[in-house]
């Protein structure tokens, strides 16, 4: 499908780790991104790779905790999330078309999956 497809979400205690996949025809051609959005907050930028997975980019927020990657061989991109705090909490979002940190600069976007961080 074209549309990204996420998973992997759910409900995991503070320092601990979750990895989210997201599945679509189109990730070996293109850039992909991760995305979050909190409880009455904008969406925000998590990380994003590029086509060949070469070149990686985070939000300082989870600079060395989440770790970005892909296997165009299954047309997935993963996000490793480790070390995982309260504030991580929040529906993130797999995004197609860009290597970028701006969410108009993707062209698909998945439904999103929920992550939950207790404390």
């Amino acid at each position: 499908q074209v549309q990204p497809v996420e998973s992997g979400g759910g409900l995991v205690q503070a320092g601990g780790s979750l990895r989210l996949s997201c599945v679509a025809s189109i990730v070996s051609n293109y850039g992909m991104g991760w995305f979050r959005q909190a409880p009455g907050k904008e969406r925000e930028f998590v990380s994003t790779i590029t086509w060949s997975g070469a070149n990686t980019t985070y939000a300082n927020s989870v600079k060395g905790r989440f770790t970005i990657s892909r296997d165009n061989t299954k047309n997935t991109v993963y996000l490793q999330m480790s070390s995982l705090k309260p504030e991580d909490t929040a529906v993130y979002y797999c995004a197609a078309g860009s290597y970028s940190s701006r969410s108009k600069d993707y062209a698909s976007w998945g439904r999103g999956t929920q992550v939950t961080v207790s404390s």
